[in-house]
């Protein structure tokens, strides 16, 4: 159901790099973090953590994970805004309850990015949708 999962994590002066990159690892535990180093808008030092996870087993234990964890009907709620044209599916992860190995979904603020590519052919945004949305409902 998924191609694969990009991840972006930015990590901020006042924040611990391996911290943020086990947090990365508590929730994609096969994930292979390559870091960069950034320049913030005030000359401030940012580290971004990046990666992608494509192997099946990998991407649908993430998913497994994520329907175990998260608020299903909000998941499904939001499937319409989160879901671009091209069947990419946005979330957000908050950065310190993935810290504690926990998984919340947010809307907005400094977090753990996620792009997943949902399986859908052709490559539409409604198709993409009815297949998230049947795997939440099935749950």
């Amino acid at each position: 159901m998924i191609h694969n999962i990009k991840f972006r994590v930015f990590v901020y002066e006042n924040e611990d790099v391996e911290e943020l990159s086990q947090a990365v690892l508590n929730i994609l535990p096969e994930a292979e973090i390559n870091a960069e180093e950034a320049e913030g808008l005030t000359e401030d030092k940012i580290i971004i953590l990046s990666g992608v996870v494509s192997k099946k087993r990998y991407t649908k234990a993430f998913f497994n994970l994520l329907l175990e964890s998260v608020d299903l009907e909000k998941l499904n709620n939001d499937l319409e805004r989160k879901i671009d044209e091209k069947g990419n599916w946005f979330l957000r992860l908050d950065k310190e309850d993935a810290i504690d190995e926990k998984l919340t979904v947010k809307d907005s603020g400094d977090s753990i990015h996620l792009k997943i590519k949902i399986a859908a052919y052709p490559a539409k945004k409604e198709i993409a949708v009815d297949k998230v949305r049947e795997a939440i409902l099935d749950r």
